[in-house]
């Protein structure tokens, strides 16, 4: 039976544009495995992966125009934001150059033997080591910062573990390009191709998960598709750590002192972070609580007003658009539901933006209300009318795990009067990352990010973005008694590389 086809597809259209490439077999994923684990000894070299991860960014850097040509022709994201996330990107692995050069993501620990302590301490020296070929599955929302190019290969490399990627559907023809891009550069430094291997296919991506040499595995995209995975990873005859992003909700706690001091603004804040990107976000606000009466009818005020000039757009595929659709039709039916901005379909190929408003005390108890507790992928989101402090404290015990959780405080509050800290105690349970004032699209790399939450969530309790994405794919050794002589060098006690570390108790950089 012929390979089938893989066709990259204009999401303004819904017609194919080009055919790309064939789903992989299971003989050709074996393939891309074990060339990516024959690559391991090139990246053992620290200065040869930094210099490796630049000159990724560099060559990105340089094919800007046609990169971001192909990737608004498979997502219809628009030049700007794309321009924006190849930018992001390449940002990206340039710090984790940086990082990789540093070496504190080592972990070096040195012991001397220690006889006077109880028990004995003999001689120990810890680091830590790559667990060996990574594969990454693409997310559709995000080309470059979460496709070929992003946080989990641009980590896994830095960590020196080579990458196979399962490319995503909506953009195969982009994944072509910047595969051919990142291994320019790997040759560049005389890294071998299969640094890099890029595969296409459902099954492709289940047999990648199962193959014997993939040591780990990062996932960004649906609950379903996540969760088979994560259960097909910790069923092998060897379960390996399996890092997903699988859905989130993104609460927001409105407080009545808030809506009274900056109804207006809070309205408008919320319509331009729901409509971000067609609403396409995974840390998009989709539920958030709002104070019954007037200070709470002027926020959505705000917000109809804000949502009601928002323009139609194009969501990543036409099966995106008809879950979307559909998906708000069977929540506007709900008894007690309503919508201001009725959001669906906004013509054959696009979707309007729009927000539903439902009782607080709708949510508080299993019923066919859960389904609105539900991310919702799409320019959508639920406002939740509270009439006290127990009605949100009701929905908020009956939300899973997510990436992200905002409170809106009044300045009195921000300024630890009021109810400002019990509220953060109370949504802090639920989310890797909270917000005070602010609104949670837009993931800064940085040092101190978190970019993972409890399960729905993600499935580890690792972050996906910033440096401290790379220990993802790390585990410590530890040598005891073994002569200096055979000790890896970055574990003797002469640090000929300079590696920050703990020596004999004392933290030396």
């Amino acid at each position: 039976m012929a390979a089938a086809p893989v066709w990259s597809v204009d999401p303004r259209t819904g017609k194919q544009r080009e055919q790309v490439a064939v789903e992989a077999t299971a003989q050709e994923v074996d393939a891309a495995v074990r060339a990516a684990h024959a690559a391991r000894d090139a990246l053992a070299d620290r200065a040869v992966r930094a210099a490796f991860l630049r000159s990724a960014a560099d060559e990105l850097k340089a094919a800007e125009s046609t990169l971001v040509e192909a990737a608004d022709a498979e997502t219809a994201l628009g030049p700007v934001r794309l321009t924006g996330e190849l930018a992001r990107t390449c940002y990206q692995l340039r710090a984790f150059a940086d990082i990789v050069d540093e070496g504190e993501y080592l972990g070096v620990v040195v012991n001397h033997p220690d006889d006077t302590a109880t028990p004995p301490i003999p001689d120990l020296r810890r680091y830590k080591v790559p667990l060996g070929v990574v594969a990454v599955y693409s997310a559709s929302n995000f080309p470059f910062a979460f496709s070929v190019p992003g946080g989990d290969t641009a980590s896994a490399l830095a960590a020196g573990c080579p990458v196979v990627v399962k490319a995503h559907p909506d953009h195969p023809a982009l994944s072509e390009l910047v595969a051919k891009v990142l291994r320019r550069a790997a040759a560049r430094h005389d890294i071998p191709d299969g640094v890099l291997g890029l595969v296409h296919g459902f099954e492709a991506g289940v047999e990648l998960i199962k193959h014997p040499l993939v040591a780990a595995a990062g996932f960004t995209g649906s609950v379903r598709g996540g969760r088979a995975l994560f259960d097909a990873a910790a069923a092998r005859e060897v379960p390996i750590p399996f890092h997903g992003e699988l859905g989130s909700l993104n609460p927001v706690v409105v407080t009545e002192a808030a809506a009274v001091e900056r109804a207006e603004a809070i309205g408008a804040g919320l319509a331009g972070s729901m409509t971000l990107g067609v609403g396409q976000f995974c840390v998009k606000p989709g539920l958030v609580l709002v104070p019954a009466g007037d200070a709470g009818d002027g926020l959505v005020k705000s917000l109809t007003d804000a949502v009601s000039a928002t323009d139609a757009g194009v969501l990543l595929d036409h099966r995106m658009r008809d879950n979307f659709v559909a998906g708000v039709a069977e929540r506007v039916a709900l008894p007690d539901v309503d919508s201001p901005v009725t959001p669906g379909s906004g013509g054959e190929h696009t979707v309007s933006a729009g927000f539903l408003t439902v009782p607080a005390a709708r949510l508080a108890a299993e019923g066919e209300y859960d389904l609105l507790l539900e991310e919702c992928f799409g320019p959508v989101t639920v406002v939740a009318r509270y009439q006290d402090e127990g009605e949100v404290r009701g929905v908020l015990s009956r939300l899973p795990g997510n990436l992200t959780a905002t409170v809106q405080l009044s300045a009195e509050e921000a300024a630890g009067e009021g109810a400002g800290a019990a509220l953060l105690a109370e949504v802090t349970p639920l989310a890797g990352r909270v917000l005070v004032n602010g609104w949670p699209t837009g993931v800064a790399v940085a040092a101190a990010q978190q970019h993972g939450g409890p399960y729905p969530a993600t499935t580890s309790t690792s972050t996906s973005v910033g440096g401290t994405a790379i220990e993802r794919w790390l585990r410590p050794v530890a040598y005891q008694g073994v002569p200096e002589s055979l000790l890896p060098v970055e574990l003797r006690d002469e640090n000929a590389l300079g590696l920050p570390r703990r020596f004999n108790g004392v933290l030396e950089r």
